[in-house]
């Protein structure tokens, strides 16, 4: 959420980023709730000290005998009292207004972030490797997986429903093996590994941002409860209300969970395989950060990002994010793109974000360091993804294929294979799409 002082004083910032986003905003209606709730403040201090004041003087007013003045003095008391109850509600019902007004506006984009309007816009930073070549008509991963007898859509449908998928055999270990995987190396790069819940709640969705605007995407288990968007949520909120110690910033944190989502806004959108459904697998990584490093941190967790995706050696492109692109909560965000050969293009894998103090505000994470300034300050979160592993897995089965149809397996999961170096048509029926 963005400062309302910053806010105030920095109106030609905040319309400027507004209008990158392709966001409108109600400017009036925000200087309206400012000068109300200061004004009131202003008011209360005010009547706060006459009230002080006239309670001051009964005591010795009773003392001198003064019976009648004494009791003017508490009706007036009474009477304030009454008075500063009723600016208080005024307050807090301005507090609330604003706050609903701000939450609903996105992080402002760093000036390092590219100007456009959507992802045509986005900036390529640099590729790795080169899309793969083959000698043969390559297939799709939602043809190969089924033919492989690993990837079943048509019985992941009857179990659950539309943009569900179920897992057999080689499919099951690969997906285990690259969650592994991924969580082993992160833990060598010196990240703590967590195991949150899937389910949380509004408080907890409010604090990065999911909440109230993205609610349409949400999977609701109760009016209180939710299945998490990604573990982003959860391991930032692990240091929500609290204040942290600065000289051990930066924590890196990581962790497997499903992510579940609605996909409301994606009607008609890679409706085919694995690459956009309701729930999938994904590895996540989540920094704390004081200000000064946290744009360092955010280059070192894409670096991450990439190390996943080399060690698998499949070829990708890191893109840096348009400003009309950016998501709710990033101040600056890359994109890494894994090439697929059944579309042709590079689709996103990984989205690497450094969030700023903007979920760390909402979610009120400070951190203190007495050796280098008073107080608290907020901290900066980023979120990167390391990796998605349903779409690492439909990277795989598509650029490691051979012509007689089965699937290589990259050298570095074949440890976690269990020494298989290749997956072959499984002999247990598995419907095909």
């Amino acid at each position: 959420m963005l400062d309302a002082k910053f806010v105030r004083e920095n109106l030609e910032i905040a319309d400027s980023a507004m209008a990158l986003r392709g966001t409108t905003w109600d400017k009036e209606r925000f200087l309206k709730l400012d000068e109300k709730r200061r004004s009131t403040i202003t008011r209360v201090e005010q009547l706060q000290a006459k009230r002080n004041q006239a309670s001051s003087t009964i005591g010795a007013l009773l003392r001198e005998g003064k019976k009648d003045d004494a009791e003017k003095a508490k009706a007036e008391v009474a009477t304030l009292k009454d008075e500063i109850a009723s600016l208080d509600d005024e307050r807090a019902k301005a507090d609330e207004d604003l706050n609903v007004l701000l939450s609903s506006l996105p992080n402002i984009p760093d000036a390092s972030v590219p100007e456009g309007t959507d992802d045509t816009e986005n900036v390529e930073a640099r590729r790795w490797g080169t899309p793969t070549e083959f000698d043969f008509e390559p297939k799709a991963h939602w043809d190969l997986g089924p033919a492989l007898n690993i990837i079943d859509f048509e019985r992941g449908v009857k179990i659950a429903g539309s943009r569900f998928y179920l897992l057999g055999g080689a499919g099951a270990r690969l997906e285990r093996a690259l969650i592994n995987f991924f969580i082993d190396l992160h833990i060598k790069a010196g990240f703590k590994e967590w195991w949150p819940p899937v389910i949380t709640n509004a408080d907890t969705l409010y604090g990065t941002g999911q909440l109230p605007k993205f609610e349409e995407d949400l999977f609701h288990v109760s009016p209180d409860f939710y299945l998490i968007p990604t573990a982003e949520v959860m391991l930032t909120n692990i240091h929500r209300d609290e204040t942290l110690d600065g000289t051990q910033l930066p924590l890196l944190y990581t962790a497997f969970t499903p992510c579940f989502r609605e996909e409301a806004g994606s009607a008609g959108r890679d409706t085919r395989g694995i690459i956009r459904v309701h729930e999938f697998d994904k590895v996540e990584m989540v920094k704390f950060a004081t200000p000064e490093d946290s744009f360092n941190q955010l280059e070192s967790m894409v670096e991450e990002a990439e190390t996943c995706l080399q060690a698998l050696n499949l070829p990708y492109r890191v893109v840096n994010l348009c400003s009309g692109d950016l998501g709710f909560s990033a101040a600056k965000t890359y994109d890494l793109e894994v090439w697929l050969p059944s579309y042709g293009d590079y689709k996103e894998i990984s989205s690497c974000s450094n969030c700023t103090d903007f979920q760390a505000r909402r979610a009120n994470i400070r951190y203190k360091d007495p050796e280098k300034f008073k107080g608290a300050r907020f901290a900066h979160t980023l979120n990167g993804s390391g990796l998605a592993v349903g779409r690492a897995m439909a990277a795989i089965i598509e650029n490691y294929q051979n012509a007689d149809g089965t699937v290589t397996i990259p050298e570095a999961l074949v440890p976690y294979m269990g020494g298989l170096t290749k997956i072959e048509p499984e002999d247990s029926p598995v419907a095909k799409s």
